[in-house]
């Protein structure tokens, strides 16, 4: 089943919102689990070569993401780490953290802007409503991060995981 994912940008706040064909536990859970976030988690051609995560207030998730598609060009072997820490867990309907580029140490990256967000979980009829709000400082951060491919990024992302989600269901 595809579905759109609506996007808008505001200022300095880039909101996403999907509806996945799945029952809410299990795309909260899809978000929060390594071992479902490693098959999906990423624009394509591009793989978790490392999933790190301690899912509370205050846990990290460390992560890892490689191109590994040669058609990509100079993407072709690029890693990029994450570091993500976060601030609220409500298991099932939202959770929140800010994001981080890192390296492979976990040290942040300060030249690279980080981010907040909010994602809330909402069951409609068999399928989950998911809504993503992320802040930047500024605007001008915001377009920083679009401009290095975010949105297509997030969009290959999140159609790997409606993927994932159906083949889970289907198994």
């Amino acid at each position: 089943m595809a579905t759109s994912m609506h996007v808008r940008v505001e200022g300095n706040q880039f909101i996403l919102e999907r509806t996945f064909g799945a029952p809410k536990d299990l795309v909260f859970r899809a978000f929060t689990e390594a071992e479902h976030l490693t098959k999906w988690w990423g624009p394509r051609g591009w793989t978790l070569t490392e999933c790190r995560i301690d899912f509370r207030p205050g846990g990290v998730w460390h992560y890892c993401m490689k191109c590994e598609d040669p058609a990509q060009g100079d993407f072709y072997g690029m890693e990029s780490w994450g570091k993500t820490i976060y601030k609220e867990t409500r298991p099932q309907d939202f959770f929140s953290y800010t994001d981080y580029f890192s390296d492979a140490e976990g040290t942040i990256n300060e030249e690279l802007p980080p981010s907040f967000t909010e994602l809330s979980f909402e069951e409609r009829d068999g399928s989950t409503v998911v809504i993503s709000q992320t802040r930047y400082e500024t605007a001008e951060q915001l377009k920083t991060v679009i401009d290095m491919g975010m949105e297509q990024g997030i969009r290959e992302t999140w159609d790997r995981l409606a993927e994932h989600l159906a083949d889970v269901q289907s198994a």
